[in-house]
């Protein structure tokens, strides 16, 4: 049977990613990205190759997560229940075999909460590739809908003067 070996993501990796989001804006709730992310998922698959570093990951909400296994490649996971603390992990570990992780099988461990707090492992229940250009897309133009815009001075001037 082939070893099951949990790969650690990149702190790096993961503050570039928080990083990033905060500069993007209003910041949208994690009900509403995980409504964005299914919107540009496909069809569930059973697994997908996973052999180098993940390139980033976002929690949304305490049982889904997308995460990023090269800049262009990514996928939605829907977890069992509630992952405890998913949504405060500074990172997370896949267990994968055979350079795969499989539905059903492998887990999502949130990590980095020191002695005190245990790493407890999530089942991930499905995935499901996403279309990253149509979600870089769609965050870009919700960005660009919830910037605030100034009336002109004639329209806030009371009627009659």
């Amino acid at each position: 049977m082939p070893s099951k070996k949990p790969h650690w993501v990149a702190a790096l990796a993961v503050t570039a990613a928080v990083l990033a989001g905060c500069a993007s804006g209003p910041r949208m709730s994690d009900a509403d990205k995980l409504a964005l992310y299914e919107q540009h998922a496909g069809a569930p698959v059973s697994s997908f190759s996973y052999t180098m570093a993940l390139d980033g990951w976002t929690p949304l909400g305490d049982s889904a997560l997308a995460v990023w296994a090269s800049p262009g490649r990514a996928y939605l996971l829907k977890l069992y229940g509630p992952c405890n603390n998913l949504s405060f992990a500074p990172m997370i570990s896949l267990s994968r075999s055979v350079g795969q992780v499989w539905a059903g099988f492998d887990k999502v461990i949130p990590v980095g909460f020191g002695p005190r707090m245990p790493d407890i492992p999530c089942t991930i229940k499905s995935i499901q590739p996403l279309d990253v250009k149509a979600i870089r897309q769609a965050e870009r133009d919700a960005s660009k809908i919830a910037q605030p815009v100034e009336r002109p001075a004639e329209a806030t001037a009371p009627a009659g003067s």
